[in-house]
């Protein structure tokens, strides 16, 4: 027993036990504590996908998945014009909302 005692005042005495020991602890222990906060988060999330019906009570109209697909999107991307477009500023929070002008009535 006096052995045992004894090396552990040789241990605790160096700065890398002293120091070191609490440090990794620290480390495992935080490491293993927020895991099982994070499993709380989600385990009690109350997100979830929206449903066709909760979307019609707020008056959206949503789409079957069978109706969107990828190539007709496509499709309705292809008929825009990219050529031809203005560039129009939005409103920043300190103006005055107005609705935008065409640029034909514009004085310059």
């Amino acid at each position: 027993m006096n052995s045992l005692q004894q090396k552990f005042l040789y241990y605790s005495r160096r700065k890398s036990f002293r120091y070191g020991v609490p440090f990794l602890l620290l480390i495992v222990g935080g490491s293993f504590g927020l895991q099982q906060f994070a499993q709380l988060r989600y385990t009690f999330s109350k997100k979830g996908s929206l449903t066709r019906q909760e979307a019609e009570k707020y008056g959206i109209n949503m789409k079957k998945k069978e109706d969107v697909t990828l190539e007709g999107e496509f499709e309705k991307i292809k008929e825009l014009d990219i050529e031809h477009w203005d560039n129009v500023r939005g409103p920043r929070p300190w103006e005055e909302t107005s609705p935008p002008s065409t640029g034909t009535d514009a004085k310059h």
